[in-house]
């Protein structure tokens, strides 16, 4: 890509992205609730960010959790899947971007689930309400 007096755009991103495509399943949380859930595909994933294909427009903002196939496996013979913790920074056209603010491997089930498993145990929301926590003690401190 090039900008109109033919020079090269300046990138703003502070880490690498790299073409992968994954299949995925997300679930968004806003204000406390659970907001959209779908699939979708990795796009190009960094350890600061990622772009994925979604269902649907998804509302920026919110916290998001993806769950995404592993190419590897686990002593060559368990799947493996990498968890995606971030917020959801835009979303257009079927296209959404995240940041990357917490990441874990977790082994899966032979077969991908045909629909996302609302899990009463949610990570997302624990991550969250520690995120918000957090957030409560940064500014006593301030």
């Amino acid at each position: 890509m090039t900008t109109d007096n033919g020079s090269k755009p300046l990138e703003r991103r502070k880490k690498l992205r790299f073409a992968i495509r994954r299949d995925l399943r997300y679930k968004l949380l806003d204000e406390g609730a659970v907001t959209a859930t779908g699939f979708g595909q990795t796009l190009n994933m960094g350890s600061g960010g990622m772009a994925f294909a979604s269902e649907g427009e998804l509302k920026p903002g919110g916290l998001i959790e993806l769950s995404i196939s592993w190419p590897v496996l686990l002593n060559e013979s368990c799947p493996m899947r990498l968890i995606v913790f971030g917020r959801l920074l835009r979303s257009q056209d079927g296209q959404a971007a995240c940041t990357v603010d917490k990441y874990e491997f977790r082994t899966q089930s032979r077969a991908m689930q045909p629909v996302p498993v609302m899990r009463t145990d949610s990570m997302l929301q624990r991550w969250a309400d520690a995120m918000r926590r957090d957030e409560v003690k940064a500014q006593a401190h301030a």
